[in-house]
């Protein structure tokens, strides 16, 4: 596949990438797939920061384990709002206009958190960075849809999902050292630094994704969120989304409470977990990304319900272990974590229609952000922090993530089902965008 510039070769190019059914990556598909990865990078920082810096906000600001949930989950919930507001309008415009808008508007956010200095400022500047947030991963997503086929999805998201190894490897350690000389603050000045020269690529080098809207007929963006809210094929992805989501965001605002207070390692210690975690899920994802793409995104997704089922009732359960014991431990959490979270990705990607696309990822994206504010709510009101520090009731956590980690799969099977219904039905010139899978 080659990329050639230019607007009206871009109409066809973008349209037709996703149809193609090439095996290696253009030199520009390889900037994209490298941009959207520092693009994600940032916004997985963002989000992921407070977790590890959750035994540091509480005291600084003196706040409750409760109230740290209420942060965490006022980000997610503003996110959630803004995907469906945005729903309607998401395919109407060039996904680079919109990524860079919304992207924007997630510095300036981070921006504000970096100038909080108490729980109502800092609860308002999550607000404003999650309401910007969500569409930013769902301008990016559809971008990803729009320029690879299915074929190739498995290895794009393993390549993108490693800014999450990233952010674990690099960006965490770099903000706790940054939180302990300078506040907590610092870390968020830090990402701004990194947004906007990610910024500054995306409007530089990134070409117009707009071959889309040559597809969208002409209707209002009530009609078109209503029709989209309300397909079938689509209500199946959203649901499943949902339970994903609120599954993998149970045990995260609370594992460093539990690490530090009841396994026993030092605040000082947890720049090393993170570094190691972090570097073999950076190694695995794209080895998970081209498996979904070589054996099947449903059997990769399988093996790691199964993976995710076994180590959350042992990462749960653990008390006082050996630094190595919990590394090795939450290493192998890591690995069934990103081969549910690229595989489930890369699959469900398959189903919304070009003209729905952006529609689609935004309202996924507010489900995820919306579950997730759910999942640190529910993960408030079970657990309780003793006063020597000690969280209770983290068993019970894991036991329910392994109830929707369960109920994720069924929903996963189905989900299959449709892509491979698809493929039946389809025409055969474009198998090679939804692709087979077993």
């Amino acid at each position: 596949m080659r990329f050639t510039a230019g607007v009206l070769v871009s109409q066809s190019s973008n349209l037709h990438a996703a149809e193609s059914g090439g095996t290696g990556f253009s030199a520009y598909q390889k900037f994209v797939v490298g941009v959207l990865a520092f693009l994600q990078f940032t916004i997985v920082l963002d989000f992921m920061l407070l977790a590890p810096l959750g035994a540091i906000v509480i005291p600084a600001l003196k706040i409750t384990p409760a109230q740290f949930g209420d942060v965490v989950s006022a980000y997610a919930f503003s996110a959630g709002v803004s995907g469906i507001l945005s729903a309607g309008f998401a395919d109407r415009f060039d996904r680079k206009k919109l990524l860079l808008f919304f992207y924007t508007g997630f510095m300036v956010g981070t921006l504000c958190c970096a100038l909080a200095h108490t729980y109502l400022t800092l609860l308002l500047a999550r607000m404003v960075t999650g309401m910007f947030a969500g569409v930013v991963g769902a301008a990016s997503m559809a971008i990803v849809t729009d320029l690879f086929p299915l074929s190739m999805r498995g290895r794009v998201m393993g390549f993108i999902q490693t800014a999450f190894a990233a952010s674990t490897v690099f960006g965490l350690p770099i903000s706790l050292v940054l939180s302990s000389r300078w506040g907590w603050n610092a870390p968020f000045f830090m990402i701004v630094v990194v947004c906007a020269l990610v910024g500054g690529s995306i409007l530089g080098r990134l070409r117009p994704v707009n071959a889309h809207l040559a597809l969208h007929p002409d209707r209002s963006p009530v009609h078109h969120l209503r029709q989209v809210l309300t397909t079938r094929t689509y209500l199946v992805g959203f649901v499943t989304t949902a339970m994903l989501t609120l599954g993998g965001f149970l045990l995260m605002p609370y594992s460093t409470l539990f690490v530090v207070n009841n396994v026993g390692i030092s605040v000082d210690q947890l720049s090393f977990v993170y570094l190691v975690t972090g570097t073999v899920s950076a190694i695995m994802g794209p080895l998970i990304g081209r498996a979904s793409d070589t054996f099947g995104k449903f059997r990769v997704f399988a093996f790691g319900c199964a993976m995710t089922i076994a180590m959350v009732l042992i990462y749960t359960r653990l008390s006082h272990v050996a630094l190595w014991t919990l590394i090795t431990i939450s290493a192998l959490l890591q690995i069934g974590i990103f081969s549910r979270m690229i595989s489930s990705q890369a699959l469900m990607s398959a189903l919304p229609k070009p003209a729905d696309r952006g529609a689609y990822m935004s309202i996924s994206s507010s489900l995820q952000q919306v579950s997730g504010g759910f999942a640190a709510m529910i993960g408030g009101l079970i657990v309780k922090q003793l006063d020597d520090g000690q969280l209770l009731h983290f068993d019970v956590l894991g036991d329910v993530l392994v109830c929707t980690t369960l109920m994720s799969f069924v929903l996963m099977y189905f989900v299959n089902r449709r892509v491979n219904g698809a493929v039946l039905v389809a025409p055969q010139g474009l198998k090679s965008e939804t692709g087979q899978e077993s």
